[in-house]
């Protein structure tokens, strides 16, 4: 990648890069992955204390809930920037303003696309419109924040000299951030650092605004593409915790903020990243969302600081830095077991929860974590931090409302023998028993489910993930639904796996019809 800086300068200053979070806003665009306003606020909290510049919370003109949800952050946060993302119409800014105006510092990001192909068949604008309707956004913007964000969509694909008059138009209107996204995720490092250093060597005024980069991942290559801008004059960089994103995702923020923070003679950059709070965020988001994360992710993967080969084990025993470049501690991983069980109180495991910078909105939600404990302690012998992890996610998981509640349940599966399950499931108040044959247990199971439900829902994932080690180890399943376009992610954990398919299934079910996941437009 070109490392040659720009000859013009943000004025952001040199050793500062500026960490955009938008799991709440595109991270919220994976199906699947739609989110209440409880679970977006408990989010943005999480990413203040991780140090997030700017939390963008929702597009806040999509739907009366993202309009609510995006004000209730704003009402919350004080620490970062809470932003709305807005479309370049006045109604979609308005809407904006409105919601962000509880911030203590807010910020409106409007966007309007710049190529070819998007201006033909999407706008069918002519450039003079594109250009008069961008300018036009950050006008009203400037109305209700002096931070307002420009982004030209789909920049990638975009010709050059039209992107210097867009952007230096909305310089003059009075945009203070520029982003450049790779909205379809097709650049590669070296032509995308190379395009913004021609965009800040060759746009009027450029030194007086911030330069920004969103990437996606769909060649794997967002956070690539990403490092290759900030390399290249961007001081501002758009991601998500765990890569989350429509199709491939977006640049993961916690490989870009450790890529910084590791590569300093390089970059030469500092963030407000507490980089010990990354693996506690990476859990509560892959938690709330119902997205796990792959074992060897970077970063915040169960094996990213695990050694296999007995060279590895060799060296790093003798010396850590032969084969690891990071501390395992400094982004939040701990070897810490808890050794409470059903005896211990709940003073002890309130100091746990502490230690693991889990809080709890009241005590009645405390009291309801320490019964699950007191359940799962009767059931499995060695209580580990990510037992307690995802006691906090079942708590997530119960906010949905309960119209299906599983009452009890058994599977019989045996050598040649079709496997049979029995549910019992009460649908607001009246039981409903089923029985029924499947492939195994769990298939069994869920068309049990389905003899009471008669969903109609199309199975598109299913997914089991350990907790811990070990064979009592608490199984967490994933099941993603689909109907009538909508898709929901279910979640469910149990130590019996079976159970925990049926909770899945049935979150999912609850999902789909409180009608709380909705569809969302694309950056």
């Amino acid at each position: 990648m070109p490392n040659k800086m720009p000859n013009k300068m943000p004025n952001q200053t040199t050793d500062k890069l500026i960490i955009f979070d938008t799991t709440l806003r595109d991270g919220e665009q994976s199906p699947g992955a739609a989110m209440t306003r409880e679970m977006k606020v408990r989010i943005a909290r999480q990413l203040e204390k991780l140090g997030v510049d700017v939390i963008e919370a929702g597009f806040a003109a999509a739907s009366p809930g993202d309009f609510e949800a995006v004000k209730a952050v704003a009402e919350t946060v004080k620490n970062s920037t809470v932003c709305s993302l807005a479309r370049a119409g006045e109604n979609d800014v308005r809407r904006a303003g409105e919601a962000i105006k509880p911030a203590k510092s807010g910020r409106i990001h409007t966007f309007i696309a710049t190529s070819p192909i998007h201006m033909q068949h999407k706008l069918r604008m002519s450039e003079d419109q594109v250009v008069e309707r961008a300018v036009s956004a950050v006008k009203w913007a400037l109305e209700y924040t002096d931070d307002v964000e420009f982004s030209a969509e789909d920049a990638v694909r975009s010709e050059m000299d039209f992107l210097i008059r867009v952007f230096d138009a909305v310089i003059r209107a009075g945009a203070k951030t520029l982003n450049v996204p790779d909205t379809v995720g097709y650049s590669i490092p070296a032509a995308w650092g190379e395009r913004i250093r021609e965009l800040i060597e060759r746009v009027p005024n450029s030194d007086k605004v911030v330069w920004s980069t969103h990437c996606h991942n769909d060649l794997g290559l967002a956070v690539a593409n990403s490092l290759a801008a900030v390399m290249n004059g961007a001081r501002q960089v758009e991601c998500t915790i765990n890569g989350l994103g429509e199709r491939a995702g977006n640049a993961s923020l916690e490989e870009v903020v450790m890529a910084v923070r590791t590569r300093r003679d390089i970059f030469n950059l500092d963030t407000r990243i507490d980089t010990t709070q990354i693996v506690p965020t990476s859990k509560l988001v892959s938690s709330i969302t119902g997205y796990p994360v792959q074992p060897n992710k970077a970063i915040v993967g169960a094996n990213a600081f695990a050694h296999e080969s007995g060279i590895h084990q060799d060296g790093v025993l003798k010396h850590r830095e032969t084969y690891e470049i990071m501390r395992a501690e400094d982004v939040g991983w701990n070897a810490n077991k808890l050794t409470l069980g059903k005896l211990s109180g709940r003073n002890a495991l309130r100091q746990r929860f502490a230690a693991l910078n889990i809080e709890f909105d009241s005590e009645e939600a405390f009291n309801a974590a320490f019964q699950r404990f007191k359940e799962l302690a009767d059931r499995k012998h060695e209580i580990f931090d990510e037992d307690l992890q995802s006691l906090v996610s079942d708590e997530a998981v119960a906010q949905v409302s309960e119209y299906y509640r599983l009452v009890a349940m058994g599977a019989h599966s045996e050598t040649g023998v079709l496997p049979v399950a029995r549910v019992i499931i009460s649908i607001e108040g009246t039981e409903h028993q089923a029985d029924a044959q499947g492939g195994g247990p769990v298939d069994a199971t869920f068309q049990a489910i389905e003899k009471v439900a008669h969903s109609g829902t199309e199975l598109q994932l299913y997914s089991v993930n350990n907790i811990t080690s070990g064979t009592d180890a608490q199984g967490e399943v994933t099941v993603r639904l689909a109907k009538g376009g909508r898709i929901v992610n279910g979640q469910g954990a149990d130590t019996d796996i079976v159970v925990a398919s049926a909770k899945a299934y049935l979150n999912a079910l609850n999902k789909l019809h409180s009608k709380q996941e909705r569809a969302h437009p694309q950056l």
